[in-house]
């Protein structure tokens, strides 16, 4: 995994042109004011803005993923606290889905306000805030799903408008490596959520719930949220969103559509994955609670490494055939995992299943930020609404279909939805192929 800020855009060629005009470049860069002299205040010493944005987007990304992939872990412990069913508990999937939908919904308007920067640091204090409730709730006594299901939604919000901001900035900001700086960063991420369910499990076997590790999320924000602020000024970051991209609305609609359907497609599966697994390991493979619990980690472990590999191979191979040979190996993992009936095995399709899954969010976005220049925000909002489906809707079916027919048969919605995601990234790829030849 690189170190932090490793990944950075040459400093001898300049980005694309940004939202305001100017150059995403990883050199200096500064704005002319009305004098024509440079704004100090606004310069890129040396990639050192670059630099910090990408340390920003990885507090982003890693704060976000400890807190998904903690509670995943956590929700079947949760379950059993509360006293309810797999459908009840597959609702706060619905929740954080609400609150995507509602970030989403918002993004333009916000990012118009507040500007990229504003919108990350007040996304991080709702979850902060959010976690802190949600680990309050069993320290007070007050153990119902109502509060917790109304705490989640608060999380996904703000959660929803964190990634909704920094992800357009970081890729607007390296330019042609964009897809290589977003794996990167994605990956390594993921390699801090990946000790979230280890967190969940250890607490549990000691005795103190699942509880410490969610609140880890919270110094972790705060961290995040640092790093955001002592960013320099960029134009990723504080520049004025435009009413209109360039070629107006209708731009992206040909092709950003069937990538969007990716997208949704295969968070649908990671969320599903990420949710339900502890208790397939604990029903079909013979898992305790906490080391099923545990055993989540093995989905991150491998997105890790599905992102680290995506991030370099992308340089050199279409990210459209990879995220179909993607999309492959999470079928092969899932298979290997349905099919195991002892935990060795069983662990080691997670760990395939996750390599799988690690590349499709990043090189999908990234595939559908290409189609939408100048209109990041409004395509990432956009995607944010339609995840938000995904998100509450796919998880939420396992845990029905867990409840009436038991979870190892409910797991046959992921392959389902491996085939759905692979026939939208053929259309998307044919659309890409189709506009080639005008936009050249």
């Amino acid at each position: 995994m690189p170190p932090l800020g490793a990944v950075t855009v040459s400093t001898a060629e300049p980005g694309p042109t940004t939202r305001s005009g100017l150059r995403a470049t990883s050199g200096p860069t500064t704005r002319s004011g009305p004098d024509n002299t440079s704004d100090p205040t606004e310069a890129d010493p040396v990639g050192d803005g670059t630099r910090r944005l990408t340390q920003s987007a990885l507090g982003v990304v890693g704060t976000w993923t400890w807190f998904l992939y903690g509670f995943g872990a956590a929700l079947p412990l949760l379950r059993d606290e509360l006293g309810t069913s797999r459908t009840v508990m597959g609702l706060h999937s619905t929740a954080l889905a609400v609150g995507g939908l509602t970030a989403g919904l918002a993004a333009t308007t916000l990012v118009r306000r507040f500007r990229r920067r504003g919108v990350t640091l007040l996304g991080i204090a709702l979850v902060s805030l959010g976690c802190t409730g949600l680990v309050g709730t069993g320290l007070l006594g007050a153990r119902t799903p109502l509060l917790t299901l109304a705490i989640t939604l608060v999380i996904g919000v703000g959660g929803s408008m964190t990634i909704n901001t920094m992800t357009p900035a970081l890729v607007e900001q390296h330019g042609e490596r964009g897809t290589a700086s977003l794996s990167a960063v994605n990956g390594a991420g993921a390699g801090i959520g990946f000790l979230a369910p280890l967190a969940v499990g250890a607490g549990t076997g000691l005795g103190l719930t699942w509880r410490p590790a969610l609140l880890v999320t919270v110094p972790l924000a705060v961290l995040t949220a640092t790093l955001v602020r002592r960013t320099p000024r960029l134009d990723a970051l504080d520049a004025p969103l435009p009413r209109h991209g360039p070629g107006g609305k209708t731009a992206m609609a040909r092709s950003f559509r069937p990538s969007v359907a990716v997208v949704v497609v295969c968070v649908g599966v990671e969320f599903c994955m990420s949710t339900w697994s502890a208790d397939l390991m604990h029903q079909h493979a013979g898992l305790s609670s906490g080391a099923a619990s545990a055993s989540v980690s093995a989905i991150v472990a491998g997105m890790a490494t599905g992102r680290w590999a995506v991030g370099r191979l992308s340089l050199r191979i279409d990210p459209g055939r990879l995220l179909l040979a993607e999309i492959g190996v999470a079928a092969l993992g899932w298979a290997l995992t349905w099919a195991a009936t002892a935990p060795v095995p069983a662990v080691c399709g997670l760990v395939l299943a996750g390599i799988g899954i690690g590349g499709h969010y990043p090189l999908g976005v990234s595939l559908l930020l290409r189609s939408t220049p100048g209109q990041q925000d409004r395509a990432s909002g956009t995607l944010s609404v339609a995840v938000s489906f995904a998100v509450g809707s796919a998880p939420f079916v396992v845990g029905a279909l867990a409840d009436a027919a038991g979870t190892h048969r409910a797991f046959l919605v992921v392959p389902a939805l491996l085939v759905v995601a692979a026939g939208f990234a053929v259309v998307a790829a044919r659309r890409r192929a189709e506009l080639a030849p005008s936009a050249g």
